[in-house]
């Protein structure tokens, strides 16, 4: 009898597993507690995949042999909780489509960072000519890309989510951009959780194995002697000089990954096409990975100058009356707007707010004071924004969508002034996720 598989939620994820178990010939069954998309219910349809939505039928989940579960499902769920209590074994897509590739996998994670690292280093190691595919938390499921063809190469961003149920898989090299806290609903509330999670990335490596990580990053240097690990590790830093890693002096960055420094790379800072010091940072991370797999330095030197930043990450978004509009959405973190805001170089009207994940807004209170002029809140609880900054900026605005929230930045900016949405939170409370979020902010500027 052919071994029984049940996916719990049905998003990309989900969807890409079903159908490389499918493909594989197990015996597949998707269940999801909310509606499933129309696009990965026809996919579903067209494999001859079984499956339920709005609700879980526990005896159609409890009879699995093994059980695939959605990074967005907590362990915390009841149903989860029963699965666990029988014993059923409980991994995440990637550590089950990791069984089905002997390809080489560069993963990357980190608090922030990490899409734009991931999206570097693809574009690198395809400029480079290479078999390459990129996915994971950002755009395809790996499972998908498994199922669909052959590469000899995998580019993966991987989310503490996916981390957490992930047991044999192994980073042939590792990427750590940063750790602050992030996710701490789904944590307990513990910071070390949360890092443990970001530090399974290092499981299962090798000493043929690398791990990049940020030397000047306070939780992950605190932490990576707590881990047996066994990779080679290569650091990357803006404040020390490195023998060996990749580390910035006199507006140059410089790069060896060996001790010899045989062949190091360099390259100017301002020759990178994405600014600021945390995009420097996944430029180096970017180079030490083309060394890693000797990519040519001109093919290095190339791909860094010449890639376009990915959606909602510091997007501009148009010019209306001498005001500038960028979309940074993909900020659901407080460290990730302040990446933004230190990056700004003109006074900002700055758009925060959504779903607080247990959000220390103490943090942005200088960025804020240096650089902000006014904030116009976008959720639907904004107390702790207006707690946080009332003091520091000459006017809090509240809104509850993002037409308002530009119309209103727009009537209140000044020529030559920017609106920056970067919410430092979740979008939960009025979007579907955060590219909708971005999508309706780019809508609502071109409307004006």
């Amino acid at each position: 009898m052919n071994k029984r598989i049940v996916i719990l939620g049905s998003g990309e994820s989900g969807t890409g597993a079903a159908i490389l178990a499918k493909q594989k010939g197990f015996d597949v069954f998707v269940s999801d507690s909310g509606t499933i998309p129309e696009n990965f219910k026809s996919e579903l349809n067209a494999h001859q995949i079984a499956f339920e939505e709005n609700h879980h039928t526990e005896e159609k989940i409890l009879n699995a042999n093994e059980i695939i579960k959605s990074p967005g499902i907590s362990d915390k769920n009841e149903l989860v909780k029963k699965i666990k209590a029988q014993n059923i074994p409980v991994i995440s897509e990637i550590e089950f489509a990791a069984r089905f590739t002997s390809a080489k996998k560069i993963c990357i994670t980190g608090t922030n960072g990490k899409t734009t690292t991931t999206s570097l280093v693809y574009h690198l190691m395809q400029k480079a000519g290479l078999n390459v595919a990129c996915g994971g938390n950002i755009g395809t499921s790996f499972a998908r890309l498994v199922a669909e063809k052959n590469y000899e190469y995998y580019v993966l961003e991987l989310s503490s989510f996916q981390l957490d149920d992930m047991y044999d898989f192994k980073a042939d090299v590792a990427v750590i951009t940063n750790i602050t806290p992030d996710h701490l609903d789904r944590y307990d509330y513990e910071i070390q959780n949360y890092i443990n999670s970001k530090f399974r990335i290092t499981q299962n490596q090798t000493e043929n194995d690398v791990l990049i990580y940020c030397a000047d990053d306070e939780l992950t240097l605190n932490n990576i002697s707590k881990f047996e690990i066994k990779a080679k590790q290569i650091p990357f830093s803006f404040l020390k000089k490195l023998a060996i890693g990749a580390f910035a002096e006199n507006g140059i960055i410089h790069s060896s990954i060996s001790k010899e420094n045989l062949n190091p790379f360099t390259m100017y800072i301002n020759e990178l096409s994405l600014r600021g010091r945390h995009n420097t940072y996944n430029s180096m991370a970017a180079a030490i990975i083309g060394q890693v797999f000797n990519i040519r330095k001109e093919t290095i030197r190339e791909s860094l100058s010449d890639f376009q930043n990915v959606e909602h990450r510091l997007e501009p978004a148009g010019m209306v009356g001498g005001v500038e509009f960028i979309n940074d959405s993909k900020a659901t973190n407080v460290n990730s707007a302040w990446y933004a805001l230190e990056s700004m170089e003109k006074p900002t009207i700055w758009i925060a707010g959504g779903v607080d994940k247990g959000n220390e807004y103490a943090l942005l209170k200088e960025m804020v004071k240096e650089k902000v002029r006014i904030i116009v809140c976008m959720g639907l609880d904004n107390r702790k924004i207006h707690e946080a900054f009332g003091a520091d900026v000459d006017m809090i605005v509240n809104t509850t969508s993002a037409k308002e929230a530009v119309h209103v930045a727009h009537k209140l900016a000044k020529a030559g002034e920017a609106v920056l949405l970067s919410p430092a939170c979740a979008s939960f409370d009025l979007f579907k996720n955060y590219e909708d979020r971005g999508r309706q902010f780019k809508k609502a500027v071109k409307d004006l």
